[in-house]
């Protein structure tokens, strides 16, 4: 009997969205319009890669990024789940599949000790070039029109599971845990055994509510939370039974 929990970062583990937290490194904590102006919808990374040009550009260092990322709050309760999946790591395999960046991520996870929960985490690549200026790549290419162009969430979970059991593992039961719109694509491939978490009052519930209010529900169960407390008494019952 084993679970595989697959967790959103940002809004999710955090409470905070790590991209938009970093612009409080930024020369009097915002961005110029034409930069902040430059987005198109979908191509969220590639505007990230210009608001790391501009910090750069502005003398900002990768010490002061990273004393800033690791002020960013967990979201209510969620200390206290993962280091109740770490106390469990026999009954649950653990991911993170994010819009956001492997340095953040592991940042912020390192800084609080929450890596090791982790088994995998699935994100766009970042590294500091040689002059010291953040950069980032999509994650990887896909044919998915309903997500962005540099990550569908669906097509990382299906190859994870794949890969899962080729080496033998397969999972009783998924839950997913998130908050954003990104985030229907992968709960739309999960099945009736499995079960959505949609963080209340976030982008992922309303999408949620918005086909079943259609007749075309998701397959799987689905368990709304706004502390991860809530997450943490669902799975006390879930290793019980």
């Amino acid at each position: 009997m084993k679970f595989l929990l697959v967790f959103d970062f940002d809004h999710t583990i955090i409470d905070e969205n790590s991209d938009t937290w970093i612009v409080k490194c930024a020369p009097e904590k915002k961005l110029p319009n034409e930069l902040r102006n430059s987005y198109r919808p979908g191509h969220w990374t590639e505007y990230m890669g210009r608001v790391f040009v501009y910090l750069g550009d502005n003398g900002v260092k990768e010490d002061e990024m990273k004393r800033t990322m690791t002020t960013i709050p967990f979201t209510a309760g969620m200390a206290d789940l993962l280091g109740f999946i770490g106390e469990h790591k026999e009954l649950f395999d653990c991911i993170i599949v994010s819009d956001s960046n492997t340095v953040f991520i592991d940042w912020i996870l390192k800084a609080a000790d929450f890596r090791a929960v982790f088994d995998e985490v699935f994100t766009n690549p970042a590294a500091f070039s040689s002059t010291g200026c953040l950069t980032i790549q999509n994650f990887h290419a896909h044919h998915c029109a309903k997500c962005p162009k540099n990550l569908c969430k669906r097509k990382v979970l299906k190859e994870f599971l794949d890969k899962q059991l080729e080496r033998g593992v397969s999972y009783t039961q998924i839950v997913y845990i998130g908050d954003g719109g990104n985030d229907l694509c992968p709960v739309m491939f999960l099945r009736k055994d499995d079960i959505a978490m949609p963080r209340q009052g976030y982008t992922l519930e309303k999408k949620i509510s918005q086909l079943a209010q259609d007749l075309s529900p998701v397959e799987c169960s689905v368990l709304v939370w706004s502390s991860a407390t809530e997450i943490m008494s669902y799975l006390k019952l879930l290793i019980k039974e």
